[in-house]
């Protein structure tokens, strides 16, 4: 993505990613929305120890309304929020809206094993939770997408020249170039 310009991280929860990236790249403008307030604290708390509150903001938003004008981000992320998406669909048409001609979305997320290999699968990636957190991890792989079923939401959303990616046997998403 660009080394400056704005960019919007749609569930931000806490901000690590974006303050990880506000570090890196100082002339970045940098947005996170998240629906819960209490993780929108969060990050604005560490933004502000970090010394980058100024010109990274925090607020909540549902992301399939996003308040802001079409067109205002060079980039838009998302990271591990559309399993807990009500109608994905409709947060990628308001991920295209926002993104300036030209932008860059990026969504990575989740991806949802076969039924056959869903218990080795949750047994191998969630070995290292335990209680609440190993029942939330197994509730949320459930939830999760497959490539073919994230394509038809892709399709019903609208973005066309997506490329969809798989990051290993967890992992997928997508990228949608708006220069290409």
């Amino acid at each position: 993505g660009p080394l400056s310009g704005t960019l919007l991280d749609v569930g931000c929860g806490p901000g690590n990613i974006v303050l990880k990236i506000a570090r890196r790249c100082p002339r970045l403008s940098i947005v996170g929305l998240d629906y819960s307030q209490t993780m929108v604290q969060t990050a604005r708390r560490t933004a502000a120890e970090m010394g980058v509150d100024g010109r990274v903001f925090f607020q909540r938003a549902d992301a399939g309304r996003l308040p802001f004008a079409s067109g205002s981000f060079d980039i838009v992320l998302s990271n591990s929020v559309l399993h807990h998406l009500a109608d994905p669909a409709r947060t990628f048409r308001e991920m295209l809206r926002v993104v300036k001609p030209g932008g860059d979305i990026l969504v990575r997320d989740l991806r949802r094993p076969s039924r056959i290999a869903y218990g080795w699968h949750v047994r191998w990636y969630g070995r290292h939770y335990s209680g609440m957190m190993k029942k939330l991890f197994e509730d949320s792989v459930r939830a999760a997408y497959t490539p073919e079923e994230l394509a038809g939401l892709l399709g019903n959303s609208g973005i066309s020249r997506a490329r969809i990616f798989l990051q290993g046997r967890s992992h997928m998403g997508f990228v949608y170039r708006g220069k290409d």
